[in-house]
């Protein structure tokens, strides 16, 4: 698989995203929304950040079992319930981005959501990524 990340000068300089992404490859693998349950389906972290690391471990173990790695990330969609407490948490968010997928950033988007599927879900994480 080959990915090329593209960040014209002619938009703001991206932090912790690509604006966009060329991906080619044999295999797309869609990535189901995934929140901060644990393996008996409970939601566990009470602040943003303890969701958002669940929810992308939760993410890439999914990935991972497909055969993929952090690197073939395309796109991610993170749907938060406050996006004004995602952003006050935007460095500590991005800290564990990095220290779980590594720097290299898919294109992204953070959607404001009224609600997520369990009620005491404050994240959720969705994506697809291409393979080799």
């Amino acid at each position: 698989m080959t990915v090329e990340r593209v960040n014209p000068p002619e938009l703001s300089p991206p932090a912790g995203f690509s604006h966009a992404v060329v991906a080619t490859g044999s295999r797309v693998v869609f990535l189901a929304g995934q929140t901060a349950l644990d393996v008996d389906g409970k939601v566990v972290g009470d602040t943003l950040p303890a969701q958002f690391e669940r929810a992308l471990a939760n993410l890439l173990t999914a990935l991972r079992a497909a055969g993929g790695t952090p690197a073939d990330l395309a796109r991610v969609t993170v749907f938060a319930t406050d996006v004004a407490d995602y952003r006050a948490h935007a460095a500590e968010l991005g800290g564990i981005w990095r220290r779980l997928a590594g720097r290299v950033y898919p294109a992204m988007a953070v959607v404001g959501a009224v609600r997520l599927w369990d009620e005491q879900a404050l994240v959720e994480l969705d994506g697809f990524a291409v393979l080799a």
